[in-house]
């Protein structure tokens, strides 16, 4: 599990780098390794405008942390400066 955290006044610097952020995660899908992934509004709705974005959360299957720790660090959203950071953890899915 990825969750990038957003930098402050992300939005240009995420329009900016968008292009090749999903072009990394059509890849993960059409290797059949991409759970589900998206932006975290900064309020609830769909299109959050000026507010924004909080975040982002990826769930992907990588052969272990340090693989899923390079991922996130290469993103496009990490090297723009629109995420301060990303946080990695394992995940277990449960349900359903």
């Amino acid at each position: 599990m990825i969750i990038g955290r957003d930098s402050k006044d992300s939005l240009p610097r995420r329009a900016e780098a968008r292009d090749r952020h999903l072009a990394r995660l059509e890849q993960l899908r059409d290797e059949g390794r991409l759970l589900t992934a998206g932006p975290l509004p900064a309020i609830d709705a769909a299109d959050p405008g000026p507010a924004g974005f909080v975040g982002s959360l990826v769930l992907a299957e990588f052969a272990d942390l340090d693989a899923a720790t390079a991922w996130a660090k290469a993103d496009p959203y990490i090297e723009s400066g629109a995420w301060s950071g990303a946080e990695v953890h394992p995940y277990k899915a449960v349900l359903p």
